[in-house]
C-alpha cells in the first residue's frame, strides 16, 4: 500500500497555478472581495507562499487580468470566410460567453478593482480594445481606414463593452437578442457614416453584396423597413 504525495510543483507551474485559482475567484466575486487567504486554501497552499509568488495582491490581480485580457481579445478572431454579419454575430457570442463566465471580474475591471487607474490595468485595456480594432478592421478587409471608419470600429467596441456592463446588471433583456441588436448597431453606424463619406459607402454597399437574404444585417433592414412602412 502506498501513500500519497503530493506533488512539488516548480516555480513557473505554481504561478500559473495561483493565477488560474485567482481569475476563477475574481470571475465570480469582485477581487475587492477576494482575499488572499481564501486564494491560498483554493490553491492548497499557505498564505506565506503565496507572497513567495506574488507580492501582493494587486500584482496577482494584475496577473489573472492579463491571461483574461488575453482570453478576451482571442474571442474577436474569426477566420475571414462568410459573409461579415454571420462573422460579427459569432464574435459576439463568444465575447458574452466570457462576459457570462467572468461576470464580476468583467464588471470589476471596466468599472473600478483593486488596480483602477495602474499603468498595468489600463494598458490591459487598451489591448483589448485594440486587438478588437484590428479584428475588426481584418474582417472589414480594411488596413489603413479612413477617419469616419476608425471612429465606427472604435465605438462600436466601445458600445458592446457598455451593453455588457448593463446586461450583467440584472441580465434583463435575452443575451442572444442582445448580440444580434450589437451586430445591427454596426451596420447601422457603418451606414450613418456612409452618408457623410463616399469610401465608407463603397465598403458598405461591400458589404450589402456579400450579405444573405436570412444574414443579420438583411434582418434589420426587413425590421426598419416594416417600421417606415
Amino acid at each position: 500500500m502506498t501513500t500519497g504525495v503530493r506533488r512539488r510543483m516548480g516555480v513557473e507551474e505554481r504561478r500559473q497555478q495561483l493565477i488560474g485559482v485567482a481569475l476563477d475567484l475574481f470571475s465570480r466575486r469582485s477581487p475587492d472581495e477576494v482575499s488572499i487567504d481564501e486564494i491560498a486554501s483554493a490553491a492548497g497552499i499557505s498564505r506565506p507562499l503565496v507572497y513567495h509568488y506574488f507580492p501582493g495582491k494587486l500584482s496577482l490581480y494584475e496577473a489573472a487580468l492579463q491571461r483574461a485580457s488575453d482570453d478576451l481579445a482571442a474571442r474577436f478572431v474569426e477566420p475571414r470566410e462568410g459573409p461579415l454579419g454571420a462573422r460579427l454575430l459569432r464574435v459576439m457570442g463568444r465575447y458574452f460567453d466570457f462576459v457570462d463566465e467572468h461576470g464580476p471580474g468583467f464588471s470589476a475591471l471596466m468599472r473600478g478593482g483593486p488596480a483602477v487607474g495602474s499603468s498595468t490595468t489600463n494598458a490591459l485595456v487598451d489591448s483589448v480594445r485594440q486587438a478588437a480594432y484590428v479584428q475588426i478592421l481584418s474582417h472589414l478587409d480594411v488596413t489603413e481606414p479612413p477617419a469616419r471608419l476608425e471612429l465606427v470600429v472604435r465605438s462600436w467596441i466601445s458600445l458592446a463593452e457598455s451593453t455588457a456592463l448593463l446586461w450583467l446588471d440584472g441580465r434583463r433583456i435575452p443575451r442572444a437578442e442582445l448580440e444580434a441588436q450589437l451586430v445591427h448597431d454596426f451596420a447601422a453606424l457603418l451606414a450613418v457614416s456612409a452618408a457623410y463619406d463616399e469610401e465608407t459607402g463603397a465598403l458598405l454597399r461591400r458589404v450589402i453584396a456579400d450579405e444573405p437574404a436570412d444574414g443579420p444585417f438583411a434582418d434589420l433592414v426587413g425590421r426598419l423597413t416594416g417600421f417606415m412602412g
